[in-house]
């Protein structure tokens, strides 16, 4: 890998992963257009740290009170809503845990064309536009219940189709439910941390049996760009949703779907 190509895949990664516009199909397009190699998993695993590192910090003092919650609970104390809401982030993960583990090698050989990424930025974009402009609320994320979780939870799997987003897909959800715009965002953003921590683990336990070498300054270099820079996208994506809501990420998808069905199938 040259600079460029790690200066733009980190980009790529931290911008998208938290924006409704699918960094899966972002990251399985790069290399169609520009004709890079493959970066390797080794690589995955850096861009899906900094990920991480990002929404953890960003979050580190609801994640804080959600663990002494958690452990106060547990100590036989009150289930508060910061223990409710650590409860339905665990709840809303099990589907696509379940679907990943039964359809990820169906997932990786037959669904990664760029057909099926174009209709499902449109589909899950025009969606996600009419859940946004008719569906949305003033619920919080800590006025979930037990049923909205797993109703998220169950939109969450179908982000294992490329193309969808998964932040995207639970924002989608989530409006569809009442919540408002904010809520909403929040609910993905903590909802991504165990997906991302699963994602990541499996990758690195796959890695562990290669015995290729790695670039340990392509790595290093490629989680603090794509940590900074999806730390960054979070703050800015919160401000703007109150301004402009989500209508213009749907036109983007909507653009970009109708872009990769003309350029690839037109």
């Amino acid at each position: 890998m040259d600079w460029l190509q790690v200066v733009v895949l980190a980009l790529v990664q931290g911008v998208s992963e938290f924006l409704p516009v699918s960094s899966s199909a972002h990251l399985i397009l790069v290399p169609v257009l520009t004709e890079w190699q493959d970066q390797g998993l080794a690589f995955d695993v850096a861009l899906h740290l900094g990920s991480l590192s990002a929404v953890v910090v960003y979050f580190r003092a609801e994640l804080w009170q959600m663990m002494l919650s958690c452990v106060a609970a547990l100590k036989g104390h009150h289930v508060d809503r910061d223990a409710r809401l650590a409860g339905w982030v665990v709840i809303a993960t099990l589907p696509v845990c379940a679907v990943g583990f039964l359809m990820s090698d169906v997932v990786s050989e037959y669904m990664r064309s760029p057909l099926i990424i174009g209709v499902s930025l449109i589909v899950f974009g025009l969606w996600l536009g009419y859940a946004d402009w008719q569906k949305r609320g003033s619920r919080s994320e800590y006025q979930l219940t037990l049923k909205d979780a797993l109703w998220i939870g169950g939109a969450q799997a179908l982000a294992l189709i490329p193309g969808t987003s998964r932040s995207g897909v639970t924002m989608t959800a989530a409006l569809m439910l009442g919540m408002s715009r904010e809520g909403a965002a929040r609910f993905s953003f903590l909802l991504s941390i165990p997906v991302i921590v699963l994602a990541g683990g499996l990758e690195t336990i796959e890695l562990i049996g290669q015995p290729n070498p790695v670039d340990g300054s392509a790595m290093l270099a490629g989680t603090l760009l794509s940590g900074l820079s999806a730390y960054l996208c979070i703050h800015v994506f919160l401000v703007l949703i109150k301004r402009l809501g989500m209508q213009p990420f749907v036109l983007y998808r909507v653009l970009l779907g109708a872009w990769l069905l003309w350029f690839f199938h037109g």
